[in-house]
């Protein structure tokens, strides 16, 4: 696996920017086609994935920066490495309330643009976590199977060793949730519910794929990582969306009037 996948000149071609971008751009396209089909206004999606993505890289930078605090004290520089070290749940969360208070400043449905954008968050995810196997980021734990695979040239994971394939497993399940997401949207008649039941299937999947997750120097709570720590206050979260959702609302009967 190369993450320097061809040259144009003076401009090198890498596997983890092309599957960054080529993720973008098909989560732009997939939620504009989605609103369309919802009969949504599709003209927002463009401005409203901006806010969102670049919202969610400094979200992802920012978290990233919090795993690594201790190191940052010792060594100040590294807030000045900009290209690598993301973690995925601060872009999320970032992403996502950024994008409400653009909804909520333009008068925008943001629960019903959720919904369509939620699959599109899967798909994204799906195609940069094949940027991660490319480059070797995110790498598994050692393992001797018929499923492992081995590095050569990366240079974040360790090479000539086998490892579970972490990344790819990720993207398998990432492109499996975009696919029952957005069948679940063309039967959805709750604004929200996608939404919730993207934060359900992902940290799920999530806190799953962490216990053969090899990088383990993104910081710990006790006996989890960071991410599936994080896992479980966004599972309840999606959880308590989707009961708010499906309660049904309580009319109150104004007393009657004493006679």
């Amino acid at each position: 696996m190369h993450n320097e996948l061809f040259s144009i000149g003076p401009v090198t071609i890498y596997g983890y920017g092309l599957m960054i971008a080529i993720g973008i751009f098909a989560a732009y396209f997939s939620t504009e086609y989605l609103a369309k089909k919802k009969k949504l206004d599709p003209d927002p999606v463009f401005n409203i994935l901006i806010v969102g993505v670049l919202s969610g890289l400094l979200g992802a930078k920012l978290l990233y920066y919090i795993t690594i605090l201790k190191d940052i004290i010792a060594n100040p520089k590294l807030l000045l490495q900009f290209s690598d070290g993301f973690v995925v749940y601060g872009g999320i969360i970032a992403g996502i309330a950024a994008a409400a208070i653009y909804c909520h400043i333009k008068k925008l449905p943001f629960l019903r643009y959720l919904d369509c954008a939620a699959p599109s968050i899967a798909l994204a995810q799906a195609f940069g976590r094949i940027g991660c196997f490319l480059a070797g980021c995110c790498y598994g734990v050692e393992m001797d199977s018929p499923i492992s695979i081995t590095f050569t040239h990366s240079e974040f994971a360790p090479n000539n060793v086998p490892l579970f394939p972490s990344q790819l497993v990720s993207s398998a399940f990432d492109f499996l949730n975009f696919v029952l997401l957005a069948f679940l949207l063309g039967h959805n008649k709750k604004p929200g519910k996608i939404g919730a039941f993207y934060l359900i299937f992902y940290s799920i999947g999530r806190f799953i794929i962490e216990f053969f997750r090899g990088d383990m120097g993104r910081g710990s709570v006790g006996t989890l990582s960071t991410s599936q720590f994080i896992s479980i206050f966004v599972a309840l979260a999606g959880i308590s969306m989707v009961i708010a959702l499906i309660r049904p609302k309580q009319h109150r009967t104004a007393p009657e009037e004493n006679k």
